[in-house]
């Protein structure tokens, strides 16, 4: 299956209604995992009478890899190509971790097409020549078969809140598994293609539609003032911050996010009708 016909048949599920004039929800994934991360999301937006993709990025899921140079600008535009094989002309823009850096270069390069966004611990600036190079650092490790087992065991707790590591113990083994099972080629490219992604802040304060940031208090990868700051930054833009929750809200919390995404939902067609 191509990565394509992968992405129409997770957005096709049973309850997505093609027909159904509620905007189309786009749910993009965290690294190192799949569009699987959005199970519990996904089935209650459908169920609302949305229409919901859950793209596997390059390289994830059931998506191919790819040889192309490392950058977030060709993942957005197959994105933009997608929506145009299935007709949906603008989207709800909902991005996870990467999947968040992923919606802003979607912003950047298709604006028109995004009607609402959610943008789930992800900080709104390009990482710092220090960051940038321990994500650098980082892709090589994975890369290398002696050190590849340690450094994923040693990092996917922390994509977890201290909270849900006590309470889900399960939850914290699925990650891990994830994790450890994600293409190291993959995870090598997409942490260069992070790295290497520019400063969004003048995007989002040039996008005039309804936003919300969300952060889990618990997160141990994007500070709560970063999180307040890309949420300044949205001229329509509101921060919710979750507790007991730490860098994946949409595992550790699914029926909370479900409530945040249809609010910011309901509210966006409320508006618009509301224009109309």
């Amino acid at each position: 299956m191509s990565a394509a016909q992968h992405d129409a048949a997770r957005g096709a599920e049973p309850g997505g209604d093609r027909g159904t004039r509620r905007l189309p929800v786009v749910l993009l994934h965290a690294l190192p995992l799949d569009s699987s991360m959005w199970d519990g999301v996904s089935g209650g937006l459908r169920a609302r009478g949305h229409h919901v993709l859950t793209p596997d990025q390059r390289g994830f899921g059931a998506a191919p890899p790819t040889e192309r140079s490392p950058s977030l600008d060709l993942v957005a535009d197959d994105l933009a190509r997608e929506l145009d094989r299935q007709g949906i002309e603008a989207v709800a823009l909902v991005g996870c971790s990467m999947g968040g850096y992923l919606a802003m270069a979607f912003l950047r390069r298709h604006p028109h097409r995004v009607r609402a966004l959610a943008l789930l611990a992800a900080r709104s600036t390009a990482d710092t020549v220090e960051t940038a190079a321990q994500r650098r650092r980082f892709a090589d490790l994975v890369l290398d078969d002696s050190t590849r087992g340690p450094i994923v065991a040693g990092t996917a707790p922390a994509l977890l809140g201290a909270t849900t590591r006590a309470r889900q113990p399960g939850l914290l083994a699925r990650v891990t598994e994830l994790a450890g099972s994600a293409r190291p080629q993959s995870v090598a490219w997409a942490q260069r293609a992070v790295a290497a992604r520019p400063d969004s802040t003048a995007t989002l304060r040039a996008t005039e539609v309804p936003a919300v940031v969300v952060i889990g208090v618990e997160d141990e990868l994007v500070a709560l003032d970063e999180a307040r700051r890309t949420a300044a930054a949205l001229p329509r833009g509101r921060l919710v911050t979750l507790p007991g929750v730490g860098h994946l809200a949409p595992l550790e919390a699914p029926q909370a996010m479900l409530e945040v995404l249809t609010g910011l939902l309901a509210h966006t067609e409320a508006a618009e009708a509301t224009a109309c």
